[in-house]
């Protein structure tokens, strides 16, 4: 069964495996921030290949993060654009508030409440053996559903807030999966951004660390 797991301010949820803070940009800053966004950033609708066939991704993405960053999931390989200057300072921010260096952002567009991720972890070996992952929403409030790794069964709901933050905590992927379900009543669209910290085969550290 869902759980309401909302307090008002920051909050420590889900055995302190996740830090929601709903308040984080204020929302002229959240407003302007998702109308930049919408405007200038290279989207793409990217494919899988699922049973030898290519299928479109229920949203578009865009990639941006330091030189040479590259990123594998899915099995295709990415290759991230240049910072822009605005990203690159909330990069830097944020690397403050999660006291983790993010060098690249996966930013997801919503178009509507059609617009869905399936059932995930961010277990990339890129991402290290215990990442910390800063997710961003403008936008749509949409839900950010989270069950045990292992398990059919929905464990909790969370709606994520335009100008809202959530931080997913050092551990939480190899514990808990993670999606955004479709909405089809929402009309409106909702931008996400997860910044990461993407390691090369020189810079990865060693499990268990």
């Amino acid at each position: 069964m869902s759980q309401d797991l909302f307090a008002s301010g920051p909050e420590w949820l889900l055995d302190n495996q996740l830090l929601l803070i709903k308040d984080f940009l204020s929302s002229d800053e959240a407003t302007q921030l998702q109308r930049m966004l919408t405007e200038t950033m290279p989207w793409k609708q990217e494919t899988l290949t699922i049973y030898g066939k290519e299928h479109p991704i229920p949203r578009l993405q865009a990639w941006m993060g330091d030189d040479n960053i590259q990123y594998r999931y899915s099995g295709k390989t990415f290759q991230a654009e240049r910072w822009s200057g605005q990203l690159k300072t909330l990069a830097d921010k944020l690397s403050t508030v999660a006291a983790t260096r993010f060098n690249s952002v996966l930013l997801n567009l919503y178009r509507d409440g059609n617009d869905a991720m399936g059932w995930h972890s961010d277990d990339e070996p890129e991402l290290g053996p215990a990442p910390v992952i800063a997710s961003l929403s403008l936008g749509a409030e949409r839900d950010f559903a989270v069950r045990r790794r292992g398990s059919s069964r929905q464990h909790a709901v969370i709606s994520l807030p335009h100008g809202s933050l959530l931080i997913m905590q050092a551990g939480m992927q190899r514990q808990w999966q993670h999606s955004v379900p479709r909405r089809k009543a929402i009309s409106d669209s909702r931008i996400n951004l997860t910044f990461r910290q993407i390691f090369t085969d020189k810079t990865l550290p060693e499990s268990g660390t």
